[in-house]
């Protein structure tokens, strides 16, 4: 069973353009009560499904009373986007959990799903959307997985939209979004890919169902570096992590911070992550991966507050020392 995230959050680093909107998501969207997870797949034929608005409680829409599981599914132009920029997605506020998937691809989720159930229907919706993944000549869909506990369900409320990232962002490359996660014995590799399972980052792992985890556990990603791009004077930039961390990529170490203090005396949770990328380890076509073993000594853990990136050495000593 998938343990899912509560909250996704656009940092003050990476500041949205709300005037900047590129599509207009309100309106009527397709709906079905229940629950199918080819019911994210974009070639889905749903054309004998009911019809909603949103954003709208849907017990406003005709479904009095429903608590449970339900789909909405969208479609938009690509061509109205531009390319190679940074997009997100803003589905406003959603009551209680979902998930969001584009053209078939799981993209974020907020809340957590039974038999975890978390609610987070108080945080706004704003998810990173995957350039690989967008139909910039033609029809993309989007698929939204909602569940409700009680009362209000659904997309209730928002400016659902497309929008750009503001140019004013200091990253070359926004990192945050779904990671790699598996929980580790003793900080011992994961070799095993059915261990692994879907992390939103950043965000403490008891949001997302690791409620009374302490120990190891691995993160990874995988990124490639925009055409053109020197791999000189980069720098990897984790945010915040819960409590200690060693970070490689390419399999290569390129840091970690560690105070060796015991729990309740340790600041290593407070301190930003930023590590020098050696220009040696970088590959400039192709992906690259980076692996971070976090061990939490008690309380909560993970990689929980941003910016998480990769920047230049000037951006990093201009916006963030």
């Amino acid at each position: 069973m998938r343990r899912v995230a509560i909250i996704v959050i656009l940092l003050a680093v990476v500041i949205p353009d709300t005037q900047g909107q590129l599509v207009n998501l309100r309106g009527k969207w397709k709906f079905r009560i229940g629950d199918q997870q080819s019911w994210s797949d974009s070639d889905l034929d749903d054309s004998s499904w009911e019809t909603i608005w949103a954003p709208a409680a849907w017990e406003e829409e005709g479904f009095h009373g429903y608590d449970g599981f339900a789909w909405y599914r969208k479609k938009f132009d690509g061509n109205l986007l531009p390319r190679n920029e940074r997009l997100y997605l803003n589905l406003g506020y959603i009551d209680d959990a979902d998930e969001v998937y584009l053209n078939g691809q799981l993209i974020g989720f907020s809340g957590a799903m039974p038999p975890k159930f978390r609610t987070a229907y108080n945080a706004e919706r704003n998810y990173i959307m995957i350039n690989s993944l967008v139909n910039y000549s033609g029809e993309n869909t989007i698929a939204v997985r909602v569940f409700d506990a009680t009362q209000a369900g659904g997309i209730i409320d928002g400016d659902l939209g497309i929008y750009k990232l503001d140019s004013r962002s200091p990253m070359l490359l926004d990192l945050r979004g779904l990671w790699s996660f598996a929980l580790s014995r003793d900080g011992q590799p994961v070799d095993d890919d059915t261990n692994w399972e879907k992390m939103m980052v950043p965000m403490h792992w008891e949001k997302q169902g690791y409620r009374y985890y302490d120990g190891f556990a691995w993160y990874r990603t995988t990124f490639e570096l925009p055409s053109g791009q020197s791999r000189d004077n980069l720098v990897l930039i984790l945010g915040k992590i819960d409590d200690f961390d060693e970070v490689y990529i390419n399999g290569e170490l390129i840091g970690a911070t560690n105070d060796h203090r015991r729990f309740g005396r340790s600041q290593s949770y407070n301190q930003l992550r930023a590590y020098d990328i050696p220009t040696h380890v970088l590959k400039t076509s192709g992906q690259n991966s980076i692996e971070v073993l976090v061990h939490d000594i008690g309380k909560f853990g993970g990689i929980y507050e941003g910016p998480v990136g990769i920047t230049t050495k000037s951006r990093y000593y201009r916006y963030f020392r």
